[in-house]
């Protein structure tokens, strides 16, 4: 299992576009991928289940990945966050 935190820091947190490119990215891959916030879980590969959660600008959100490509997917889905949506 790979675990990784992030801080949104995008002004209009996780959003339709970002929230998009998150999903794709996640869907690359056969591993589960969770996103965590505020107490709740969603499958990334859901567009629903990641606009569901509001995730805004400041929040904590924390990305499991399990599965036989959990490393390449954990590195592939974090360059997606750091490409302007958050650190």
């Amino acid at each position: 299992m790979q675990q990784k935190n992030f801080k949104i820091t995008s002004e209009t947190g996780i959003h339709a576009r970002p929230a998009t490119q998150l999903v794709n990215k996640a869907g690359q891959f056969s591993s589960d991928v969770t996103l965590e916030y505020n107490g709740k879980s969603v499958n990334l590969k859901s567009i629903m289940g990641v606009m569901s959660l509001g995730v805004g600008q400041g929040a904590e959100v924390t990305i499991t990945v399990e599965g036989n490509d959990e490393e390449e997917a954990i590195a592939a889905i974090e360059e997606v966050v750091k490409e302007g949506l958050g650190e």
